[in-house]
């Protein structure tokens, strides 16, 4: 997709139907995208009923641990605790410029990372990104505001600052202003495949693609310095040949989702903005039962993890410097085979 123009693009990798199918009939797109969509319905069902919920471990484990005070400290398959993570990381590193500690350890962080003084969750009614605006809201320290797209019904459920965020709606223009003297961003939106079914590659290329490219060039003219983005595992699974696991081919039946964030990943990566992809697997509302394994870019193509860490890691990258310029990719390690991925919802 063109940055300037933010015009819609065709999609990569699809497979539709011989090209005759619609000869001659009327309202020939209509039935060709109902088609079309019911066709990837019908493998997601027969796949998930064909596969074992443990079918696949991750292919390499590249594993990070957490050190006194950091996030990202490299270790080979090992992981950390809940417990262990909010007591080092969520306070000593992601909210660093939020709480003051006495050790010289603590005041080198907040010094590190006191460019971060005010934030913009986008997406913050999402499932995800309302985990992230309220544990920043809580925290207090920092400014930050909620980007959704209707503030009066967002503050019903919502406190704190809100603002209208709409990357289809909004153009260029409007989210530069919304973003007007924040130092991080983080990026928690994505399309929803269960709002209109008919318009699922549609929505997902407006939202994952095109929008969120549009969000991180206003985010770039607004001078952000720290951008976060949740994306999601086996986004580039095409490129290290996962395209026919199971949780790519269920994932991205809805959609092509997946094919749709590794444009918006791509152009982040080339854009100058220092920058943390987050990629999750399955995401569960429930809170997390296992420890946190966090890997190295294309290496999970299974496993979930609770909203709540994918939330603690978010937080975590808008200061650590080991975050800077990476892709994670975060599971929970429950000490048993990891279940096919299959999560979009941010």
């Amino acid at each position: 997709c063109h940055a300037s123009s933010y015009q819609l693009t065709p999609r990569r990798h699809l497979i539709l139907p011989p090209k005759n199918l619609f000869k001659n009939r009327p309202n020939n797109h209509i039935k060709h995208n109902i088609i079309l969509d019911t066709m990837k319905v019908i493998s997601l069902i027969t796949l998930m009923l064909s596969q074992s919920t443990n079918a696949f471990l991750p292919s390499q484990q590249t594993a990070f641990r957490l050190d006194n005070t950091h996030l990202f400290s490299s270790s080979v398959n090992d992981v950390v605790s809940r417990r262990d993570m909010f007591q080092k990381t969520f306070v000593a590193t992601s909210v660093a410029t939020l709480l003051p500690f006495s050790t010289a350890q603590a005041e080198e962080e907040v010094e590190a990372s006191a460019g971060i003084k005010s934030v913009v969750v986008a997406g913050a009614t999402g499932q995800t990104g309302s985990r992230v605006y309220a544990k920043l809201l809580s925290s207090g320290g920092v400014s930050v505001t909620g980007g959704v797209r209707n503030v009066d019904k967002a503050s019903k459920s919502l406190k704190g600052t809100l603002s209208h965020l709409d990357v289809v709606e909004d153009s260029l223009e409007d989210l530069t202003k919304t973003l007007q003297n924040a130092d991080g961003l983080i990026i928690a939106v994505g399309f929803n495949p269960g709002k209109n079914i008919l318009r699922m590659a549609a929505a997902a290329h407006e939202v994952d693609n095109v929008g969120t490219i549009k969000l991180i060039d206003a985010a770039k003219a607004a001078g952000v310095k720290k951008v976060v983005l949740v994306s999601s595992i086996l986004t580039n699974g095409r490129a290290w040949g996962q395209e026919k696991s199971p949780g790519f081919v269920a994932t991205n039946a809805f959609g092509n989702a997946l094919d749709e964030k590794i444009e918006a990943e791509l152009y982040l990566r080339k854009s100058g903005l220092d920058y943390t992809i987050i990629r999750p697997g399955g995401l569960k509302a429930k809170p997390p039962t296992g420890a946190l394994s966090v890997n190295a870019e294309d290496t999970l193509n299974s496993g979930e993890i609770s909203r709540d860490l994918v939330a603690d890691v978010c937080i975590a990258s808008l200061t650590d410097k080991k975050a800077s310029n990476k892709v994670l990719e975060i599971i929970e390690d429950e000490g048993v085979p990891p279940k096919v991925f299959n999560g979009l919802n941010m």
